[in-house]
C-alpha cells in the first residue's frame, strides 16, 4: 500500500515556527501510515533587514518550498507567524505565486492544516487561520483543523499557544519566549492527528 505523503512547510523569522514544524513532523512519522517532507517558505527579506530586525539569515539546509512541489503532495502543514492578526507577507507571496497551479485545479481535494505563532494571547491565533481559508476555499482544499483534541489546549495554569484551528505558540512581543513543552505536545499531536485522518481519506 502507497503512503500518502504530507509535505510540512513553514515560514520562520525567529525560530519559533521552526521548532514547531519539527515537532509537527515527529507526530506525522509516529503515526506511521504516510511519508513526511519538510520545507520552508523563502524569505522575501534581504539579510541587512533581518539583521535590522535582530533576526538571523534564513537556515539553507531546509529547501525551498514550490508551487510544483506543493502539487506533488497528497497534503500538507502549513506553519506561520502572524502580522497583525493575519498571515505574514512571505506566506502570502507564496500563495500568490500558485496561480497556476489554482488555473490547472492541481490542488482540488489535497488536504491542509495550519500551525501558528504570535507574539500575544490574542495576536491573531484564530484569525490568520480564518484569513488563510480563503486560499483553501480559492483553490479546493479540504481544511483539516486541530479540533479541542488536546487537553492542553484546555490548561488555563500557564500561557498556552494553539486552538481548535491548529496548534501554535506564544512567543512574546520581543522573541524572547520560546515553545513551551505543553505547546510542543499539542504540536506533536497535530502532526500524528492530521496523518490519522489523511491516511484514512486516502486509502
Amino acid at each position: 500500500m502507497v503512503k500518502p505523503t504530507v509535505i510540512v512547510a513553514y515560514y520562520s523569522t525567529y525560530g519559533h515556527i521552526k521548532q514547531l514544524a519539527h515537532k509537527v513532523v515527529e507526530g506525522l512519522n509516529s503515526a506511521g501510515n504516510v511519508d513526511v517532507k519538510l520545507y520552508q517558505i523563502k524569505e522575501t527579506l534581504s539579510n541587512e533587514v533581518l539583521a535590522k530586525m535582530y533576526a538571523p539569515p534564513q537556515d539553507t539546509t531546509v529547501p525551498f518550498l514550490t508551487p510544483e512541489i506543493l502539487a506533488e503532495a497528497d497534503a500538507f502543514l502549513l506553519g506561520m507567524p502572524t502580522r497583525f492578526g493575519s498571515m505574514p507577507a512571505q506566506v502570502k507571496a507564496f500563495w500568490d505565486s500558485t496561480g497556476g497551479l489554482w488555473a490547472a485545479g492541481k490542488l482540488v481535494g489535497k488536504m491542509g492544516g495550519m500551525f501558528f505563532s504570535t507574539a500575544s494571547q490574542s495576536g491573531g491565533q484564530e484569525t490568520t487561520a480564518l484569513v488563510s481559508l480563503t486560499n483553501f476555499v480559492h483553490h479546493g482544499i479540504i481544511y483539516v483543523p486541530l479540533g479541542f483534541t488536546h487537553n492542553n489546549l484546555f490548561d488555563l495554569t500557564e500561557v498556552i499557544g494553539g486552538s481548535a484551528y491548529g496548534s501554535g505558540t506564544v512567543a512574546a512581543g520581543d522573541g524572547s519566549r520560546q515553545p513551551s513543552a505543553k505547546e510542543l505536545e499539542v504540536a506533536v499531536h497535530q502532526g500524528k492527528s492530521f496523518a490519522a485522518i489523511v491516511a484514512k481519506y486516502y486509502n
